[in-house]
Order: C-alpha cells, then sequence, then structure tokens
C-alpha cells in the first residue's frame, strides 16, 4: 500500500508540474518579447521614411524604406569616429579606476578592525542625502581642478558613487566570513595580498554588478560633456547626438519662419527616424559588454541559495 500510495502521489506531483512549468515557461517568453520587441520597433523606425511616418504613423511594416537618418549620421565623417573613440575611452578608464576606488573604500569599511570605520560611513552616507549644488561643484571642478576640455573632465566628477559602495560593503559583508580574513593573517598574508588573493575572487559577481552599472553611467552620460567641454575633439558621443538632435528639432520647429526654398530643404531632414537611429548608435555597441559579465551576475543572483 505505502509504495502505490507513493507512486500516486509522484504521478500526481509530476500531473501538476508540467502545466506549472509550461506556464511558466510561456510568461518567460513573453517577458522577453517584451524586451526585444521595442527595440525592434526602433531599428524598423529608424529605417523608415518620414513620408511613411507621415502616412501612417510608427509601423513596423513602413510603406517606404529608407536610410536617410543614417546617412545624415554619417556626414559627419571624422567626428562621428572620435567621439565614438571618446566615449569609449572614458567608459574603459572611468569604469576601471572607479570601481578600484569603490573596492578599495568598501573593503576599509566592511573590516570591523576598522578605527574609523563609523566615520567613513557616515561620510559615504550623508552624501547620499545633501549635495554640494550646481554652482559649487561647477566651481569646483573648473577652477579648482581645472576640468575643463580634457578627459579628466568627463572621469574624475563621477568616479565616486556612495550608492555603489554602499552596495559593495554589502555584498562584502553577505559572502565573506570573517574568519577566512582571519586565518589569511594567522598564515601572514598582508592586507593588500589578502583583498587582492582571497576577497576579489570570491566577490566577482558583486564586481562585475557595479562595473556594468557604472559602465552604463559613463557611457550614457552626457551632462558632464555639456557642461566642461568645449573642444570638440573630447566631445563624447552622447553629447555629440544629441546635439545633431536638437539641430534638427530646431530647424524642423522654425522652418516656417526661414523662407520657402530653405524651408524646403529643412522639410526633408529626418526628425523622427533621426531620433530612433540615434538609439540603435548609442544602444548597439554597450549591448556587447552584457554577455562578459552576464555569468558573474547569475552567480551573484544564486550565492547563497545552496549550501554545503
Amino acid at each position: 500500500m505505502a509504495k502505490k500510495f507513493i507512486k500516486k502521489r509522484k504521478r500526481n506531483l509530476m500531473s501538476v508540474g508540467l502545466p506549472a512549468e509550461i506556464i511558466f515557461n510561456i510568461v518567460l517568453i513573453l517577458f522577453a518579447l517584451l524586451c526585444i520587441i521595442p527595440f525592434v520597433f526602433v531599428i524598423v523606425i529608424s529605417f523608415s521614411s518620414e513620408q511613411s511616418i507621415r502616412q501612417i504613423g510608427y509601423s513596423f511594416f513602413p510603406s517606404e524604406w529608407s536610410v536617410t537618418a543614417y546617412d545624415y549620421v554619417f556626414k559627419m565623417g571624422d567626428q562621428l569616429w572620435r567621439s565614438y573613440f571618446n566615449s569609449f575611452f572614458v567608459t574603459i578608464v572611468g569604469t576601471l579606476v572607479s570601481i578600484t576606488m569603490c573596492i578599495l573604500y568598501a573593503y576599509a569599511l566592511f573590516r570591523r578592525d576598522f578605527k574609523f570605520r563609523s566615520f567613513f560611513t557616515m561620510f559615504a552616507f550623508f552624501t547620499t542625502l545633501f549635495g554640494g549644488g550646481l554652482a559649487p561643484t561647477y566651481m569646483v571642478c573648473k577652477q579648482l581642478l581645472g576640468l575643463s576640455d580634457n578627459y579628466q573632465a568627463l572621469i574624475v566628477p563621477a568616479l565616486v558613487s556612495p550608492f555603489y559602495i554602499i552596495v559593495m560593503r554589502t555584498f562584502f559583508s553577505s559572502s565573506i566570513p570573517e574568519e577566512l580574513i582571519e586565518a589569511a593573517a594567522i598564515d601572514g598574508s598582508g592586507e593588500y595580498r589578502t583583498l587582492v588573493k582571497i576577497i576579489l575572487p570570491i566577490t566577482k559577481p558583486g564586481i562585475a554588478t557595479v562595473s556594468l552599472l557604472t559602465a552604463l553611467a559613463y557611457w550614457n552620460d552626457w551632462y558632464l560633456a555639456m557642461l566642461y567641454i568645449r573642444d570638440a575633439k573630447f566631445i563624447p558621443l552622447q553629447y555629440l547626438l544629441m546635439k545633431m538632435q536638437s539641430q534638427v528639432d530646431f530647424l524642423v520647429k522654425n522652418s516656417a519662419k526661414i523662407g520657402a526654398e530653405v524651408a524646403n530643404v529643412v522639410s526633408q531632414l529626418p526628425s523622427s527616424t533621426l531620433r530612433m537611429a540615434l538609439v540603435v548608435f548609442v544602444v548597439v555597441p554597450i549591448t556587447f559588454a552584457y554577455p562578459f559579465f552576464q555569468r558573474y551576475i547569475i552567480a551573484g543572483l544564486t550565492i547563497g541559495s545552496v549550501k554545503g
């Protein structure tokens, strides 16, 4: 009787589990489509013609295809590729320096034997509640530090993030037992060797997560360039594309005030499709960074789920 009862129970669990698994997979597929379809829609619109958008609006099946928006962007020539290089350089260098500072600061806050731990924790947390304001920040960066028309102006103001420091400290606290550090100290390991050889390999998921968020912040930033950059050779991609879109929008909105001949030329500018093309130019490069961080982020999500 007991064996029949167990077999019947397993059969019931399998019959209940299979539909649930199918429903779960369908939900995940729908969620994935919700993430992918908007970007596909953006790409389709970027290859649509302005005439098609005027006639039928935004559609997956435009009445006329066109590459006018991309032609307009590529007319910038060397400036476009220079801005691409600036964005890549700022993102890579800024992320490396920023994550190094974040790890060192967070590791000090994680160590309970650090004498000034409470002070520096409060010092970091205080800046999340109160900021210096735009005018004092601008004066310090430009006049005191000389951050103007150079790469430092795009990197230094965003180097330290108190939020990422707190996140990294929390990750250290949840994944590293203090006994491990004590054992390393007994074996004669110094502080820097313990950090590099023992702590960092364990905390790769947390480092990867913060690195990805930092890289996205640097890649998408245009505000610092607007404040501190006037020389065209230091303009990053996002600020260049934003200026281009602003100029096109201004011309289109004021075309009636210009002249008949000029207005006719302005009306041919790819206003709507240009926005979508610029999204493609910005999003596609940074998407290649995700595969390098994906396995570490997944590992970080599953930490603590399995013991033994």
